[in-house]
């Protein structure tokens, strides 16, 4: 069994393959964190919990003989408010008698094969036989709050989830300031990192590690998406962690709102993180007999470095997060209109990239803004959903039997959580978007968002979405969402409610989502925010793909789709080759280079294809090829980041290798040439034992030797250049 409750000592001990984690009920019923790391064996470990010296100041629980309790000082399994404990608190409740102390203690436990769904909101999943779940039942019993705790750990994976469950079992309304899915403390901190993504528009998931500090370390958002400035991920590592080497903890948060990750360093060089829903501008009133659940986090530890957490990630979210016919179904490579013509289109240009797409090995169109309403430019007709057919004479329906015939797919783009101010929808319903009344509504874009708490908005969206899918042969939704909220407040809640506008956003999002997948199962949906501001796992459990970034330049990828990768799959990023010079930055790249670095996601192409030389389409043909023979290696193969862009800002390289190592595909980029060109690149993640053949250059040689002396390259290479090689095992 990976979870083991030993009664005498009153621990629970829970193991993955190469992981062990490790919490006690001590005797006043608090819950104590004495262990997360590389797998242990053995199981009497109560000599891991200590106490400390206490000074009189401490607050401490009353007991009986000379040893004294402080929640100060221990290791918290999950922190409560106002009880003893000064570190950040995962939980603070204001009871009826309306203070905000909030203690927490053992009630009982079950343990149980499987994993609970969590009411409303996605998750990861699994069978019985994949994972085990531990849940805890503890209760303050002051306020009558009855608080699970929720482990799901998967036995193939070094990987653990946890959310938090509130039930009200008092006669009267509570109000919780704060909920956070996971809080994990550390014993001894002072030889540890941080590590965060942070960014912009167009230069998203950045990669920064820092010292851990005393103090508190915390990233978040307070926009009402994930963001593009912080990603819901926080990982904490040894100094010495380098890609495949040392103890590295990630967590990631399967939530696409407001969140909050801290990392704090006490006094004594022990650390607290926590990671959940962001507490500023939150709150929730439960009332008597009602339940309210946190999203869900995910936890993962790895000795073999940054590389190993990434992969434990990536196939936990390729296998157990992502769902549907496109988790394990091949992606069309797609072209997007954008680019090519942003919103000066009709249905004559539209089928001229796609025939030209289509002789080249392209295999979906895919329609973005400005086909719908009196869209013709982002001032007007966000909401008005139905098809402009003076744009597109003959309507949706005769442009897609057109695309159709021509052996192509045919997608389509909406955001559908936004109106124009200048829109039909606005000017009959003005009170469908969020607003405060008296505040001025602030505008992004000439647009509004949207109050997705609301059913009847819900049901508008979907019935508009449903007469667009139903009247045309649509495979793809490109999902957008180009705008922070602002004054968020619902018409239809009572002013004591208005602090749960934000997770009620959300959790109408997820309604809406899931009722659109099971009305068209085979709906290939991926997500978009003006690129990669709402990348997070929550999204990968309704969309298998996320635009990664509006940013489609290839040099300025390598950091972008770098930082990504961290805790997010090949699979799942959304990459494309561009037009150049690029819109974005204007920098000139070769179409090889472009290629080579958008192979690294799902694939598609953003330009105007009619224009490209005949030698330019041989290009576009071959890498169409070439999509399609390295797929299986690299969306299902194992990511080893080789050269990282923000070390060695001259090149950048990783590659992929299949799970039975039988082959290898290999990406190397040079940002900034030298004078002395002469590189020895060293793979990872070979069979040391085994030969493999570099189809490159003809040779053949063992693993071993491939990994530690590496590949030659001394051919003399550009800024902003490329090479690919491909590995195939011979014996």
């Amino acid at each position: 069994m990976s979870i083991q409750y030993y009664s005498d000592s009153k621990i629970f001990k829970l193991d993955s393959q190469n992981t062990s984690y490790v919490l006690q009920v001590e005797s006043h019923g608090y819950l104590l964190h004495l262990y997360y790391g590389a797998l242990i064996p053995d199981a009497e470990l109560g000599y891991l919990s200590y106490t400390c010296y206490h000074q009189h100041h401490m607050p401490r629980v009353e007991m009986e003989g000379p040893v004294y309790f402080s929640k100060d000082v221990n290791r918290m399994e999950y922190s409560c408010n106002g009880c003893g404990d000064f570190r950040g608190s995962a939980l603070s409740i204001v009871g009826s008698i309306g203070t905000a102390d909030t203690d927490i203690q053992y009630v009982s436990h079950k343990i149980y094969e499987g994993k609970p769904k969590i009411e409303g909101q996605p998750a990861t999943y699994a069978e019985e036989n994949e994972a085990q779940t531990l849940e805890i039942l503890c209760k303050d019993h002051v306020s009558g709050a009855e608080v699970t705790l929720f482990y799901t750990v998967f036995s193939n994976y070094g990987a653990m989830t946890r959310h938090v469950a509130v039930r009200n079992t008092s006669d009267s309304a509570m109000n919780i300031q704060r909920v956070f899915s996971t809080c994990l403390d550390f014993h001894d901190a002072r030889d540890m990192d941080v590590i965060h993504l942070y960014g912009n528009w167009g230069r998203e998931q950045r990669f920064e590690r820092t010292s851990l500090l005393h103090g508190t370390q915390s990233v978040g958002s307070k926009r009402g998406g994930s963001s593009h400035m912080h990603n819901p991920f926080i990982a904490i590592c040894s100094h010495d962690a380098t890609e495949e080497f040392g103890d590295v903890y990630g967590i990631n948060l399967v939530y696409t709102g407001n969140f909050m990750a801290s990392a704090e360093m006490d006094c004594d060089g022990g650390a607290r993180v926590l990671m959940g829903i962001n507490p500023d501008g939150f709150s929730w009133c439960l009332e008597a007999g009602e339940v309210f659940y946190t999203p869900e986090a995910v936890m993962v530890y790895s000795n073999e470095g940054l590389g190993g957490m990434s992969r434990i990630f990536h196939r936990l979210y390729r296998n157990n997060l992502c769902r549907g016919p496109w988790k394990n179904k091949k992606r069309p490579i797609l072209i997007n209109n954008w680019e090519a013509t942003y919103f000066d289109f009709n249905e004559e240009k539209l089928y001229d990239i796609a025939k030209t797409a289509s002789e080249l090995g392209i295999e979906m169109l895919v329609m973005d803004d400005g086909w719908f309403g009196s869209r013709n430019s982002s001032e007007s007709a966000l909401g008005d959903w139905f098809v402009n057919e003076e744009k597109l004479k003959g309507g949706l329906g005769k442009l897609t039997e057109h695309v159709n015939a021509l052996g192509m797919k045919f997608g389509i783009w909406f955001e559908p959580e936004m109106v124009s101010r200048d829109s039909e929808l606005f000017r009959t319903h003005p009170e469908w978007a969020l607003q405060t009344p008296g505040r001025h509504m602030s505008i992004a874009r000439h647009q509004y968002v949207l109050d997705m708490s609301r059913q009847d908005v819900r049901d508008y969206l979907f019935d508009c979405i449903k007469k667009v899918l139903d009247n045309a042969n649509i495979a793809y939704v490109k999902w957008d969402f180009n705008r922070s909220l602002t004054e968020v407040g619902s018409a239809l809640l009572e002013n004591k409610r208005q602090q749960e506008v934000f997770h009620r956003y959300v959790l109408g999002l997820y309604d809406l989502l899931e009722k659109l997948l099971n009305a068209y199962p085979d709906l290939l949906l991926e997500g978009c925010a003006s690129g990669g501001g709402r990348f997070d796992p929550a999204w990968l459990y309704y969309a298998p793909q996320i635009w990664t970034s509006d940013d489609t330049d290839a040099i300025e990828r390598l950091d972008i789709q770098y930082g990504t990768s961290m805790c997010y799959p090949s699979s799942a990023m959304g990459s494309h080759v561009s037009a150049c010079p690029n819109h974005q930055i204007g920098r000139n790249t070769s179409l090889q280079t472009r290629g080579d670095v958008a192979m690294a996601g799902t694939f598609g192409y953003e330009l105007d294809i009619t224009k490209l030389s005949d030698e330019e389409k041989e290009i576009v043909r071959k890498q169409c090829a070439d999509y399609h023979k390295y797929y299986d290696v690299i969306h299902y193969g194992d990511l080893y980041r080789l050269i990282s862009p923000w070390k060695d800002r001259t090149r950048c390289a990783w590659s992929y290798v299949s799970e039975d190592k039988s082959e290898a595909f290999v990406t190397y980029v040079v940002i900034r040439c030298d004078i002395h060109e002469r590189y020895y690149l060293r793979l990872a993640g070979l069979d040391p034992n085994r030969r493999y053949l570099n189809e490159t250059t003809g040779q053949i040689l063992s693993g071993s030797t491939w990994m530690n002396a590496g590949i030659c390259i001394q051919e003399r290479l550009q800024d902003f250049t490329s090479r690919t090689f491909h590995f195939v095992a011979v014996d």
